[in-house]
């Protein structure tokens, strides 16, 4: 498994280094954006990618929405001193999938990529066979990760993305809103967060229409994607 490491305190990332070798781990080090950015970096398809939010010049922030906006899709988990809510759902709402606070135990840093690592198996392993898949005007190209309403790409976020999908993968079937937390968001607990409720409204805008709807909510549990052929 390939890890790129994104750190600029030198002695956190040889302790990281040290760690994730020692548990078989091919682990490369970057010490700031910049040099993650570089384009032999970004060819590579990474299994896990950890970053430090205080990075000099380009913060980690910045970085992680670079990394999606260039469509690196893999899970990337956050470092950082801050450890109020606000941190941690800006750090979620821009495209990580897993944030931990310094200072942490190494013991807890590999439960979170082996959990990530299993999810991210899970989504490959389930991933739909056909590249391209079709719901009336409504076009998903899971290859390149592009969606499409009516023939025009429509701007989705990468957390818009991950959640179109696992309707998508739920296809007629009712998912509950800590599901949803859960399978897009890392969430296993009920923070009380009308976070889903809020991305459920902005994929709506998105893709569906007034003649042309997806997105059904089952009062009181949660959410369905529905679509007759």
């Amino acid at each position: 498994m390939q890890i790129l490491v994104v750190e600029d305190d030198h002695r956190i990332s040889s302790f990281l280094i040290k760690g994730l070798e020692e548990n078989g781990f091919l682990v490369t080090l970057c010490k700031n954006a910049e040099q993650a950015l570089i384009e032999e970096n970004l060819k590579i398809q990474w299994d896990i990618i950890i970053i430090d939010i205080m990075l000099p010049g380009i913060d980690g922030i910045q970085l992680l929405q670079t990394l999606r906006y260039k469509q690196v899709f893999a899970p990337v988990l956050m470092l950082s001193a801050l450890n109020s809510v606000q941190d941690k759902v800006s750090s979620l709402d821009n495209g990580a999938d897993d944030y931990l606070t310094k200072p942490f135990h190494f013991e807890e840093l590999l439960s979170r990529i082996n959990a990530l690592s299993r999810r991210r198996t899970y989504h490959l392993q389930n991933k739909p066979k056909n590249a391209i898949l079709t719901f009336s005007d409504l076009v998903i190209d899971t290859d390149q990760y592009q969606v499409f309403l009516r023939n025009e790409l429509i701007d989705l976020s990468p957390r818009e993305y991950k959640l179109l999908m696992y309707l998508v993968e739920n296809k007629n079937r009712t998912v509950s809103r800590m599901q949803i937390l859960n399978a897009v968001w890392g969430i296993t607990f009920n923070n009380h967060s009308n976070v889903v409720d809020v991305y459920i409204s902005y994929l709506r805008n998105k893709i569906e229409t007034t003649d042309q709807k997806f997105i059904n909510t089952i009062k009181g549990v949660g959410y369905m994607f529905k679509y007759d052929t």
